[in-house]
């Protein structure tokens, strides 16, 4: 991820509404416990928003990082793609595979592929969840100058949001939902190259630029969407991003933030959710908004120090489970789960 630059409702019964934000829900919880209900003001019969399992997506990350490294053109990618697909065609998603040649700065090209998940693929009502499952290909941050060079593990940039999104997917296969949804998954977006040269931020999120210039479907519309990176980290911190002045669709995004932040917040997550607006970010969100112009926020872990851009393991070899916390990984699924069933219901 590369920094270059710097949605509203009234919540009624907030005390249960907040039981909505259980991220401790373990597998024996989820075996036991009912769906969780949210009233909401437009439709008097409330929406069953389902428990996310955070030890299921825990393992998820730990999956992919058991692969290997998984920069482009690694057998560590090749294992996760088939594994990706296997588990979304096994929670009953229809499957795409959008292939394309990703030229990277280096002068290196490399077959890569967006995988498109669609939930009720027939609904006129669409809304994304997307992440990226590639790895960086050097760990230009890392203190041991030796080992620079080096493909990272990318427990949290890349498989922290992937494994959310897959657990999302589950719960879904298990509470139908009356909602069409696309888990695009985005290749090759952390390959670009560092600094400020002309042009140099479209060396990153090459997988969303080709998506975003030729969807899946001609013509392609969703309500909007979420792009989920680096999602795992212990303490992580989501701010919401300063948008005005730099997407035509300013106003929705920066609408959209509002209303996730202010339910993330009623739901006890405020320690995650901070009530903080920080520069903006080039990452898959950027190129899906400017290109596609489909509004989509991005839920990343941003601290606010310039100087610690995606927090100390960033782009380092000691992103790896160390670093993974259940307790973020279930904050931001329950609060996206929400979400989404939310839409389902009398609109989000």
């Amino acid at each position: 991820m590369y920094t270059r630059y710097r949605l509203g409702f009234l919540i009624v019964f907030a005390l249960f509404l907040n039981s909505c934000g259980d991220d401790n829900t373990s597998e024996k919880d989820t075996a036991t416990k009912p769906p969780l209900e949210i009233p909401t003001a437009s439709k008097p019969i409330p929406v069953a928003i389902p428990p996310f399992n955070r030890d299921s997506a825990y393992r998820f990350v730990a999956e992919q990082v058991a692969f290997g490294t998984r920069q482009p053109g690694s057998d560590g990618i090749e294992k996760a793609r088939k594994w990706m697909i296997a588990k979304l065609e096994g929670y009953g998603a229809e499957v795409h595979e959008q292939n394309f040649d990703a030229a990277f700065y280096t002068g290196e090209t490399h077959a890569s592929v967006n995988i498109i998940g669609k939930i009720n693929p027939s609904h006129s009502n669409r809304i994304i969840l997307a992440a990226h499952y590639d790895t960086r290909f050097m760990a230009e941050q890392d203190s041991d100058d030796l080992r620079k060079n080096d493909p990272i593990p990318g427990a949290d940039d890349g498989a922290s949001g992937i494994g959310v999104l897959l657990e999302i997917a589950r719960v879904i296969s298990e509470n139908p939902i009356d909602l069409g949804i696309d888990f695009v998954f985005f290749d090759a977006e952390d390959q670009g190259q560092r600094g400020n040269e002309p042009g140099s931020q479209n060396t990153w999120c090459i997988g969303s630029q080709y998506w975003s210039k030729t969807p899946h479907i001609n013509g392609y519309r969703a309500n909007f969407g979420i792009l989920l990176d680096m999602v795992g980290a212990k303490d992580a911190t989501f701010n919401k991003e300063n948008v005005k002045g730099i997407y035509r669709n300013a106003d929705t995004v920066h609408e959209l933030y509002r209303k996730v932040w202010n339910l993330a917040q009623a739901m006890g997550k405020g320690n995650y959710f901070v009530n903080r607006t920080v520069s903006g970010i080039i990452d898959d969100h950027y190129f899906v908004n400017t290109i596609a112009g489909i509004p989509m926020i991005d839920i990343i872990n941003k601290p606010p120090s310039e100087n610690i851009p995606f927090g100390l393991h960033w782009h380092t070899h000691n992103d790896n489970m160390s670093v993974i916390d259940k307790r973020t990984l279930g904050a931001v699924g329950q609060v996206v789960t929400a979400v989404i069933y939310r839409e389902s219901g009398s609109g989000f």
